[in-house]
């Protein structure tokens, strides 16, 4: 372990990030809402710590190794969420708790969506929009952002980009170089952005509107504007741009490069996850539509299937946009809505939960322990698209799961301790480990009332949550730390 190019390059990622600061002041100067002075200081606290940090170890250019690239993720996504809770402890309204602040600098930059603010219709238009640029920044992950302009710094990307790429594909390069593909990335998410925008515009919403919602849309953020979500707007063509986007945003990004450099949606369609993750969606419709149906939960045919496709594309992708208080919804519904956030988005996409592809490799490995009770000599491989899958893939899968169970259990009896009832100890902790947002029982309208133990407990989930566990308790092990 070198600790000073460790330190060196937390030192560039800190002064790179306090340059995300600069767009919020220039609305607050624009639109004249007093918030400036806040996120000017912010600006060069964040500045003047990278410098610090950089300056002393400037003059170590070794590359990154595999164990320096995991210290970096994980200390910056700390920094990250204390640096950029530092506007929202300046400014004179919200007046939050450091707690608070950190929570919601935490949800914004892991995309989770969850939220302790309230009265946001009348909160700075400024401190709205940092909101939702913290949930587009951390949606396809700052650290491949920096993985583009890393060799311009003198320093390698690829232990980064291994570090912080969720899912079972983060060893594929779409392009020979590192950069390229880091590259490639941002310009499909950006694309994606921008016609999301443009979307949410034409269907009727305000330019800022429609700014900030593409960004938590592509994002899979869910943070909003307003305190009624994108049911404020009361639309149905808001609403289908919203499950149009949110849906796309939860494929795997590689599918779009491919598609978008071969001129071909072949590749969706061969591809076994998309197909996993379109029936999951379809079939979870399907069946969150005729029970609200058999409800009579409400009065028309077209409000029952906006309401209920609606809500099941943005629980099940990790968003957690609301347009209604699903919560509220009769029977198991809102239970299975909640579960569907476990399998979550496609691996490679900007969603949460445990990925469709692990859940994928889950469901055919046990098929596979099935058919070995009736034929116990045969050699049955698992097989995705026609490919063998090395034992190692499914043998790291089943780990990732066995942890991934474990987590969720101690972060939930810790709440229970704490004295949260059970209802809300399960979804809190099930909506911050998988970064959905939107909860029951008493998180279902915010995490405001939360204990600050159990807020900890809720900002520790979201980032293991965005880190996808491994990366943060690779840390613990004595194996990382030898020589």
């Amino acid at each position: 372990m070198r600790l000073a190019v460790v330190q060196r390059m937390l030192g560039l990622l800190l002064m790179m990030f306090s340059i995300t600061m600069l767009p919020p002041i220039a609305i607050s100067w624009r639109y004249e809402d007093g918030a400036s002075g806040a996120f000017l200081l912010s600006f060069g606290l964040t500045l003047c710590a990278g410098i610090l940090i950089w300056l002393p170890v400037r003059k170590h250019l070794e590359d990154l190794r595999l164990r320096d690239g995991f210290l970096i993720v994980a200390a910056f996504w700390f920094g990250l969420g204390s640096f950029g809770a530092l506007p929202l402890m300046l400014l004179e309204t919200p007046n939050i708790s450091i707690t608070d602040a950190v929570f919601e600098s935490m949800s914004g930059l892991t995309t989770t969506g969850a939220t302790v603010l309230t009265g946001l219709d009348s909160k700075d238009i400024s401190l709205l929009y940092y909101r939702q640029q913290l949930q587009w920044l951390g949606g396809m992950g700052i650290i491949v952002l920096a993985v583009a302009v890393l060799p311009m710094l003198g320093v390698g990307g690829m232990q980064l980009y291994r570090a912080e790429i969720a899912g079972p594909v983060k060893d594929t390069k779409l392009t020979p170089r590192i950069t390229e593909t880091a590259k490639a990335l941002w310009y499909i998410y950006l694309g994606l952005t921008i016609a999301c925008g443009a979307a949410y515009y034409g269907a009727g919403m305000s330019g800022f509107d429609a700014l900030c919602h593409a960004f938590s849309t592509v994002a899979i953020g869910g943070f909003s504007t307003h305190d009624a979500s994108i049911g404020y707007f009361n639309s149905t063509r808001i609403n289908g741009v919203a499950i149009f986007f949110m849906f796309a945003a939860g494929i795997n990004f590689s599918l779009h490069f491919l598609a978008w450099r071969g001129k071909s949606f072949m590749g969706y369609i061969r591809d076994s996850e998309f197909r996993a993750y379109a029936k999951a969606m379809l079939g979870l419709s399907v069946v969150t539509i005729l029970y609200l149906l058999l409800q009579d939960e409400y009065d028309t045919l077209e409000e029952t299937v906006s309401q209920g496709l609606f809500q099941v594309v943005s629980i099940a992708t990790t968003t957690g946009f609301t347009t209604t208080e699903f919560s509220a919804w009769p029977g198991a519904l809102p239970v299975l809505l909640i579960f569907a956030s476990f399998v979550g988005a496609c691996a490679g996409s900007t969603g949460g939960g445990m990925k469709v592809m692990r859940c994928l490799l889950l469901y055919r490995q046990g098929v596979r322990e099935i058919k070995r009770l009736v034929h116990p000599n045969a050699e049955i491989p698992v097989k995705l698209g026609g490919n063998t899958i090395p034992t190692r893939v499914i043998e790291s899968v089943w780990g990732f799961f066995a942890v991934y169970v474990a987590v969720f259990v101690v972060m939930m009896v810790i709440m229970l301790i704490d004295g949260v009832d059970q209802v809300t100890a399960f979804s809190a902790v099930a909506a911050s480990l998988n970064n959905l947002g939107p909860g029951l029982g008493e998180v279902a309208g915010g995490y405001g009332g939360l204990s600050d133990l159990s807020k900890w407990v809720c900002v520790i989930s979201m980032l293991l949550g965005r880190l996808e566990i491994f990366t943060l308790l690779v840390l613990f092990s004595p194996t990382f730390w030898e020589h």
